[in-house]
């Protein structure tokens, strides 16, 4: 696995709209490696955000998200998951849409 060798440290930042992204959703980078695209970064999502529009996620990649604070309930599953829970989606796995009442924050690691 490569990228980058980075020792403890607080992230701090920037905090950025991410490309495509809807209104209210940032994230902070805290390691990529763009050449093997794999990526983590934190993810936060302010308080009412509603990916609704934009309809069900697909994604060429694999992703593992952990909630590390807050909600977000998906629409079509009519559920809602909260601090601490963790999903590994494979290349392809239909998810969401999101509505996030209270907002939450999310680390989020993608490959391939």
């Amino acid at each position: 696995m490569s990228g980058p060798e980075l020792e403890f440290h607080r992230p701090d930042g920037p905090w950025r709209s991410p490309a495509g992204a809807g209104p209210g959703v940032e994230e902070c980078v805290l390691a990529e490696d763009p050449v093997n695209s794999r990526r983590t970064a934190l993810v936060r999502w302010a308080p009412g955000t509603d990916t609704t529009p934009a309809g069900t996620a697909r994604h060429d990649v694999w992703e593992e998200v952990y909630l590390v604070e807050g909600s977000l309930c998906d629409v079509t599953l009519d559920r809602t998951f909260t601090a601490g829970m963790y999903a590994c989606r494979p290349p392809g796995m239909p998810h969401g849409p999101w509505v996030s009442r209270d907002g939450v924050t999310m680390l989020v690691i993608t490959y391939p």
